[in-house]
């Protein structure tokens, strides 16, 4: 058994918090954040985790909150998940590093690197949120709090059957992470929702080379906005991705990894 395909959990303390982190395969640190709510969090089986190890040593932490252990009074906000896991970056010692993040968890990785990019080699963006482009009237994010599971598996999978669960016959966890995923969102997201009002205005603070990666059946944002994301950040590349919604990670897994790949590998970009 090569090292890409075996995975390990293991939990590591940061600034006193407990955290349940994923580890695959060696080489280049990637660290991947993953979306919020309905999935909550990285099955360790998730394909795309193996099809990254190929290439990286990926770690893939349980945001607080959304796994077994709780978040600790004071991490109430996207920003405070962002400085929690610039200061992962410090406690593991780790130097450049590809920074993902899928959805929320992008939103996240975004929020990071607008802060330093000291340790931060390249970014990935797939399908993030955490910014407003339209005006006070016009709804950036569907409010997946006011429709059903089926609905948002519509809007946000190229294949809903991919992102509807069986509840009838999903296990005690998944229910419970399911739960939990859905509170730990709205902790970190709820007001105003899945925004942060000043990022928009920071993300010309981003001096690293990113990649937008768009899943072009998403309809879980509105119509330009992954476009709107790239145009925001200094030099940034966009991809659609054809066959995925919001989640290409996991639709996508192989056509995932390959473009992170290929892009972690560029060794030059032209700044805006």
């Amino acid at each position: 058994m090569t090292a890409a395909d075996a995975g390990k959990i293991r939990n590591v303390q940061v600034s006193g918090t407990d955290l349940e982190l994923n580890e695959w395969g060696s080489g280049a640190p990637l660290l991947f954040l993953h979306p919020g709510f309905p999935l909550g969090r990285f099955d360790p089986a998730e394909p795309v985790l193996k099809a990254l190890a190929k290439s990286f040593r990926v770690l893939a932490p349980t945001h607080p909150g959304f796994g077994r252990a709780d978040a600790p009074d004071w991490m109430t906000s996207i920003d405070d998940l962002s400085y929690f896991y610039l200061d992962l970056l410090d406690a593991l010692a780790l130097e450049n590093v590809v920074l993902a993040g899928a959805s929320f968890g992008g939103w996240i990785a975004a929020e990071m690197a607008v802060k330093s990019t000291a340790r931060l080699s390249r970014l990935v963006l797939a399908n993030p949120v955490g910014v407003k482009f339209g005006d006070r009237e016009t709804r950036d994010f569907v409010d997946v709090y006011s429709i059903f599971d089926k609905e948002i598996a519509e809007l946000g999978y190229a294949d809903a059957k991919i992102g509807t669960p069986d509840l009838a016959a999903a296990s005690e966890d998944m229910l419970f992470h399911i739960a939990r995923s859905r509170e730990a969102t709205a902790r970190y997201g709820w007001s105003p929702y899945w925004h942060n009002p000043k990022l928009k205005t920071r993300l010309h603070r981003i001096d690293i080379p990113t990649l937008v990666l768009w899943g072009e059946a998403d309809r879980i944002t509105r119509a330009g906005y992954g476009k709107s994301y790239a145009d925001t950040i200094p030099g940034a590349k966009f991809v659609s991705v054809k066959g995925a919604g919001h989640y290409p990670h996991r639709e996508t897994p192989d056509l995932f990894a390959e473009a992170v790949t290929a892009f972690a590998a560029e060794k030059t970009r032209e700044l805006a």
